[in-house]
C-alpha cells in the first residue's frame, strides 16, 4: 500500500488489480498518484485554499505600462520590467501572439509597439520596425479591435471618430427593454459602464507627442475602416453602424438632456459594483477602465476611493528579478474545488484536516448577497459562489458546481451547516437554468445574439449563452447528488446537449480547450446520469479515440477556435490528456487500449516531485480573442484522471457525505 501524509495524518492508496501488474506502466501508477497528491497538498495555503497563477498574454502588461503613464505613476523601474516582459515574448516575424505557439496577432502586436513606445524605445529600432512591418501586414491600426482604438483615443494618440460610440444613456433604458444593460454578458457590463463615462467625459490626459501611433495605419486615408458598411445591406451590423452614426452626431450638439442623468446613473452603478468585491468585476478590464472613470470624475490617484482600487488592481502583479507579469484576475475558488476533487479521487480520507480546512474556506466564500444576476432570475435566493476571492455581484455556474462536488465528499464537523450551504447552492443552480435547457456562466437566458453586433462587442463575447460544458458541469453536479436522468431539468439539459453536440459526435469546449474539453466534460456528466451507452455518447468516444496520438496523450491547439478543421489537433498536455481520459473512463471499458495508453502517457510524463510539465494555454477567456493558462491544471487534473482510472479497475465505493431528495427542490418556472 502507498501513502501520503499532511498534517500528521497518513493515508492510503489501494494499489492497481493484481492482473494488469504484468504492464510496466501500472506498477508505476500507485506512486504516481500518491506523489501526485502530495505535491498537491504542498501548495495548499494555509488558510486552506489552493491557488494557481493565472496567466495571460502580453496585452495586460501593453496596457499596464500604458496604465501606469495615465495615472501619472511611471516609475522607470516598473515600466523597465514590464517592458522587458513585453519584448522577450516578440515573435521572429515581429508580431506578438496572443498564445503560445500561435501566430502573431494584430491586437496584441499594435498594444505592444505602443507600450514599447511609451516605455522609451525608438521607432528605428529593429524590434519596433519589425513590429511595424507586421503590423502593416496584419491589416494596420484601422482593423484592431474597438478597445485597442478607445484606449488609444483616451491619451490623444488616435482620435474619437475611429472609436464606436458607448453612451452613458444606455443606462436609461429600461430592463423590460428588448436591449439594456442586463442583456450583456456580465463581463461586458463591467467593463463598459466605465468606458461609457470616459466615452462621455474625455478627459484630457494627452501622453509625449512620441506616443502617436499614426505610423500604424496602413492606410491613412481608411482610418475608419472598422465602420465600413456590410455588403448585405438590411443586416444588424448596418442597423448598429447607422445608429452608431448617429451617436456621433449627437456627441457634437452642445445640449444633451439626458446626459447629466445618465451619467449620474453610470457613476452609481459603478459604486455600488465596487462594493463587496475586491475591484469592478474583479477581472483586468473592468477594473482599469473603472479607475480610469473615477479620476475622470474627479477622484485623483490619491484619493481614498480610487486609492483603494488602485490596491486591488496592483495585486494582479508578479514581479520578478527584472520582469513584471499581469494576471487578468485570481481564480482561488475554482483552482481550490478542482483540487480537493482531485485528492478526494485519490483517496485523501474525507475527514482529512486538509480537506475539512479547504472546506471552512469553502463555505466562508458562498455569495448571500444581491447580484446581477437576480435581474433575470427574481424569486431565487442567492447560494452561489464566485471565481475570486470576493465578487458578490457575479457568483457563476461553473465554479458553484464544482464547488458542491467537492463539498459533497467532505466529513464535516459541522454538518448542518454543510447541508444548509449545499442546498443553497444546488437551489441557486436549479433556478439558473435556461429556458434552452442548458446553463450558461453569470447570467440567465443571455443570449440576444443581434447584440454582438454592436461596434463595440468585437471581444466576441457580448452575451453568456448555454454552453455544453456548463450545462455539463451542473448535470454532473445534480446526478452525483442523486439526480435521475428521467428528472425534469436534466430531461431539459440532455436536450440541449443533443441539440448542441457536433456531427462527429464532439461537443464544443466554451471555457477551455476545446473539443477535448467540451467532449470529455459532457460524458463525465452523463456517466452520473447512465447514459453514456447512448448512441450519441458512444459517438462522442469515437471521437475522442480519433484524436488521441499513438502515445496516448490527447493535445489542442487555441487554432481550433479559429479553424474547426483543427480540432483535436495540437500539442500534448497533460491537462488535456486527463480530460480525454476522463471521457473515455466515463464512456468505454476500464481495460480499452486507448485508457490504459493515456494512463500510461501521463504516468511516464510526471516529474520527480509529483507534478507535470505544461508550456501551452489549455484555458479560454472569450475564444478568438482571449486565452489563459491556468497552472494548477497539468497538476490537478492528472491526478483526478489516473485516480479514477484506479478506483474504477478495483470498483471503488465513492465516500458522499449527502445526497438529496430531487423532489426537495424547486424547478424553476416558465418552460
Amino acid at each position: 500500500m502507498a501513502s501520503f501524509a499532511r498534517m500528521g495524518e497518513e493515508i492510503s492508496v489501494a494499489p492497481a488489480p493484481t492482473s494488469v501488474q504484468e504492464q510496466g506502466w501500472v506498477e508505476r501508477l500507485e506512486k504516481s498518484i500518491e506523489r501526485g497528491a502530495n505535491h498537491l497538498l504542498s501548495v495548499q495555503s494555509e488558510q486552506g485554499f489552493w491557488q494557481g497563477e493565472l496567466e495571460a498574454d502580453t496585452t495586460l502588461e501593453s496596457d499596464y505600462i500604458y496604465y501606469l503613464y495615465v495615472l501619472g505613476k511611471a516609475d522607470p523601474e516598473r515600466i523597465a520590467k514590464l517592458a522587458n516582459y513585453v519584448r522577450r515574448r516578440q515573435l521572429p516575424d515581429g508580431g506578438w501572439s496572443i498564445y503560445p505557439g500561435g501566430p502573431s496577432e494584430l491586437n496584441a502586436t499594435c498594444k505592444a509597439y505602443f507600450a514599447l513606445k511609451l516605455a522609451g524605445d525608438s521607432t528605428d529600432s529593429a524590434h519596433l520596425t519589425h513590429a511595424r512591418e507586421t503590423v502593416h501586414r496584419l491589416g494596420g491600426l484601422e482593423h484592431t479591435n474597438s478597445y485597442v482604438r478607445f484606449y488609444l483615443a483616451l491619451v490623444g494618440a488616435v482620435g474619437w471618430e475611429l472609436v464606436p460610440s458607448i453612451p452613458p444613456e444606455l443606462m436609461l433604458l429600461p430592463n423590460w427593454f428588448y436591449l439594456n444593460i442586463y442583456e450583456m454578458s456580465s463581463w461586458t457590463r463591467g467593463i463598459v459602464i466605465p468606458m461609457s463615462i470616459l466615452s462621455a467625459l474625455r478627459p484630457d490626459w494627452r501622453l509625449p507627442e512620441r506616443a502617436r501611433v499614426d505610423e500604424l495605419f496602413k492606410d491613412p486615408s481608411r482610418k475608419t475602416a472598422a465602420f465600413d458598411w456590410s455588403d448585405q445591406l438590411i443586416s444588424w451590423r448596418n442597423f448598429f453602424l447607422a445608429v452608431d452614426r448617429g451617436f456621433k452626431l449627437y456627441e457634437k450638439i452642445p445640449w444633451k438632456p439626458l446626459r447629466q442623468r445618465a451619467l449620474r446613473e453610470a457613476k452609481s452603478w459603478m459604486l455600488d459594483h465596487l462594493e463587496r468585491t475586491e475591484g469592478l468585476a474583479a477581472i483586468y478590464p473592468a477594473m482599469m477602465n473603472s479607475i480610469f472613470a473615477l479620476m475622470a470624475l474627479g477622484h485623483g490617484p490619491d484619493d481614498p476611493l480610487t486609492w483603494r482600487e488602485i490596491k486591488e488592481f496592483s495585486r494582479f502583479e508578479i514581479e520578478d528579478a527584472d520582469t513584471i507579469r499581469m494576471q487578468p484576475c485570481v481564480s482561488p475558488v475554482w483552482d481550490t474545488c478542482i483540487a480537493m476533487v482531485a485528492l478526494e479521487e485519490a483517496g485523501l480520507p474525507p475527514d482529512h484536516p486538509a480537506l475539512v480546512k479547504a472546506a471552512e474556506w469553502m463555505l466562508s466564500k458562498q455569495v448571500l448577497g444581491p447580484g446581477d444576476w437576480q435581474f433575470k432570475n427574481k424569486d431565487a435566493e442567492p447560494g452561489g459562489w464566485a471565481f475570486e476571492f470576493r465578487n458578490d455581484f457575479y457568483p457563476d455556474v461553473d465554479d458553484t458546481a464544482f464547488v458542491l462536488m467537492a463539498l459533497q465528499r467532505v466529513k464535516f464537523p459541522d454538518p448542518a451547516r454543510m447541508e444548509g450551504a449545499i442546498r443553497r447552492g444546488l437551489q441557486w443552480l436549479l433556478s439558473m437554468q435556461n429556458r434552452n435547457g442548458g446553463w450558461g456562466a453569470f447570467d440567465r437566458d443571455n443570449d440576444r445574439k443581434f447584440l454582438c453586433n454592436i461596434p463595440f462587442a468585437d471581444h466576441n463575447a457580448m452575451i453568456d449563452p448555454s454552453t455544453a460544458d456548463v450545462t455539463a458541469r451542473v448535470v454532473e453536479c445534480l446526478g452525483r447528488f442523486g439526480w435521475p436522468a428521467e428528472h425534469p431539468a436534466i430531461q431539459r439539459a440532455l436536450r440541449f446537449l443533443l441539440k448542441d453536440q457536433c456531427d462527429d459526435g464532439s461537443w464544443f469546449g466554451r471555457w477551455g480547450v476545446n473539443f477535448v474539453y467540451g467532449t470529455s466534460g459532457v460524458l463525465r456528466a452523463l456517466e452520473t446520469v447512465s447514459l453514456t451507452t447512448r448512441e450519441y455518447c458512444q459517438r462522442a468516444v469515437t471521437w475522442l479515440r480519433t484524436v488521441q496520438k499513438p502515445d496516448g496523450s490527447f493535445g489542442e491547439s487555441l487554432l481550433s477556435y479559429d479553424k474547426p478543421e483543427t480540432k483535436g489537433q495540437g500539442p500534448s498536455t497533460p491537462s488535456q490528456t486527463a480530460w480525454g481520459l476522463i471521457g473515455l473512463l466515463a464512456g468505454a471499458e476500464t481495460q480499452d487500449p486507448a485508457i490504459t495508453k493515456a494512463v500510461s502517457y501521463l504516468v511516464h510524463h510526471q516529474q520527480l516531485d509529483g507534478s507535470w510539465s505544461e508550456p501551452d494555454f489549455t484555458g479560454t477567456g472569450f475564444p478568438g480573442v482571449f486565452y489563459l493558462k491556468y497552472h494548477l491544471y497539468r497538476n490537478s487534473f492528472p491526478v483526478y484522471a489516473l485516480s479514477r482510472y484506479a478506483n474504477q479497475s478495483r470498483k471503488a465505493e465513492e465516500y458522499v457525505a449527502l445526497k438529496f431528495q430531487p423532489s426537495e427542490f424547486r424547478l424553476r418556472s416558465g418552460f
